[in-house]
This record gives structure tokens, sequence and C-alpha cells, in this order.
């Protein structure tokens, strides 16, 4: 029985999201010892006692990390040469959804509806007032300026006018080497929390409004600069096509286990996917906790059938 089983909840890391992690992992250790789960335990995860896991040998390692080293693949690969299952996606999903170009140009390649975009790299990004006039005359302004590997928002950038362009490029460059640009879509932002490995559990969508410019990190994680509105206001036709679309993706992607997709809802095109993300949060203000607990789903039950998925889908035979 999996409630028997030796659970490790593996949280920290030592991405940009580090701090967020901490929080999931917190969280997701009391529900499952709220579970009834006898032999859990929740580990700190650093650059120094990886080996510890493999010396550890869990059953089971719930993830609750977040950002790079996390959610991209990396820890996954470990995982799978130990021969440990893993709750969430595996290792290509992981890598493929935590890298937002690549993302997009898989959900172009399956007729999937996203924000047009422009991928430079930093060797191509020095002259900047020649990138401007480029980005411009291909996006319009206003235009979004991402880093592809971060999450929870961390280096995204509106940019308004041709002078905010340098200190934007600069912020994004702050994380990486690739910057991507896409095109501003205006209409609202939804999320579509999915469960499930081969049958898959639509949760409700949620509205996200900001009292902020948008929904970036710091209204994410700070009391009442956010607000989550479950079901979406949004009409019956784009419920149907979201949630159409959601499941399309979640396929095309190869996700199992959770994922999470970000949406808005553009005022001429409709439903856009933004990006999907593989290990969703699980802190006390997260949207995948609280989909679930609309759709009846106590916060023990999630993480018990998150758990259940994962062995499901990694357990080698």
């Amino acid at each position: 029985m999996l409630k028997q089983k030796k659970v490790m909840v593996i949280c920290g890391g030592v991405s940009t999201e580090r701090d967020v992690s901490l929080r999931s992992g917190e969280a997701v250790y009391g529900a499952l010892k709220d579970a009834g789960f006898e032999n859990i335990m929740l580990f700190d995860l650093t650059q120094d006692n990886m080996a510890d896991i493999l010396k550890e040998k869990p059953d089971i390692a719930f993830l609750a990390l977040h950002g790079e080293g996390g959610e991209d693949g990396c820890i996954q690969g470990m995982l799978e040469l130990a021969n440990i299952p893993y709750t969430g996606p595996g290792v290509a999903a992981s890598a493929v959804c935590m890298n937002k170009t690549l993302t997009k140009q898989i959900l172009q390649m399956h007729g999937i509806p996203t924000a047009k975009f422009v991928v430079k790299s930093k060797a191509e990004c020095s002259d900047i007032p020649v990138l401007a006039e480029e980005l411009i005359d291909i996006l319009g302004l206003p235009m979004v300026l991402k880093s592809p590997c971060q999450g929870s928002s961390i280096g995204v950038v509106i940019v308004k006018n041709r002078e905010e362009m340098p200190a934007a490029v600069e912020e994004v460059f702050k994380y990486g080497n690739q910057l991507l640009a896409e095109e501003f879509l205006n209409g609202t932002e939804i999320t579509l929390p999915i469960l499930g490995n081969e049958e898959l559990t639509i949760l409700p969508d949620i509205e996200i409004t900001s009292e902020r410019e948008f929904y970036d990190y710091k209204a994410k994680y700070t009391s009442g600069l956010c607000h989550h509105i479950l079901p979406a206001r949004i009409s019956e036709e784009n419920r149907a096509k979201v949630q159409q679309i959601g499941r399309k993706a979640y396929k095309a992607l190869d996700c199992c286990g959770t994922s999470r997709i970000d949406f808005i809802i553009d005022e001429k095109k409709g439903p856009m996917v933004i990006e999907v993300n593989t290990l969703p949060g699980m802190t006390q203000m997260s949207l995948f906790p609280d989909a679930a607990r609309y759709a009846g789903i106590s916060f023990g039950q999630l993480v018990t059938r998150i758990a259940e998925l994962g062995v499901e889908a990694h357990s080698k035979q």
C-alpha cells in the first residue's frame, strides 16, 4: 500500500525559485502526513547533498521543486537512472516545457494556438536600436520579452515603447543567454490544471487577476496582490476551447501526473497558450490546490493522487 511506502518530498534546489519550492515542499509534506502516509521525509536539495537521495533510496520521490535543476529534467534523469519513481512528467517533457521556446515550437507543430514569437541569442542583441526596430516590425508594440528558462514570471518584461527596450533586454539577459520576444496578448489570463497519465482529469479553470501590471513574481507570492476566480469568467464556448486545447497540449508535450496550462483569452484571437508548468506550485497561494479544492478534492487527496500517478508512470517493471 502506497501510504506505507517510503516517500521523500524533495524541495529547495538551486534555482531562483528556491524559496517558493521550500514552501511547496512543506505544504506537501504536511498534507501527506495528514493523509496518513507513515514514512515520509522532507528533503532540502542543494548542490552538495544529491547523493543522499540515492542513499535513502525512497520508494517514490515527490517533487516539489521549481525552476532550473528541478523542473527541467535534471533531477528526473537522476531518479530514472536510480530506478526511483517520481511525481510529474518525465525527463523529455520536463526539459521541453521548462524551455518556453521549445514549448512554443512544439505547440506550433501541433497547430495549437500561441502568440507570435521571435528568439534571439545574446550575441544577436548587441545593437539595441536595430534589435528594437526588427522586433517592432515583426511583433508590434507593446510586446513581451522573456528569459525562456525561468519560472514564476522571473525575467519577464512588458515593453511599451522603443525607449524601454535597452533596460528590458538587460533584465532578460540577467537570467540566461537567450531572449524570447512575443506579441502582446490583450485579454483574460486563465490557467487550466490537469491531472492524470493516460486518463485525464480536467480541473476547473481559474481566472487570474493582479493588482500589479501583470501576474509577476511579487503578485504570485504576496497575499492580496492577486486573485483567483473560480471558475473563470469566460464564455462556455471559450471554456470548451480551453479544455480541448489543454488536452491536446498535454498530450503533444507528453505530460503526465500533473501539469498546468496557462492561457490568455485574447480579445481578438481567443484562447492562446502562454506556457506549460510541469511541477505547479503547491503553496497556500498556489493555483493547482485551489482548483482541486473547488472540485471537491482536498489537498490530502490531491497529493495522494499525484503520488499514485507518479508510481504508475515511472515505476520500471
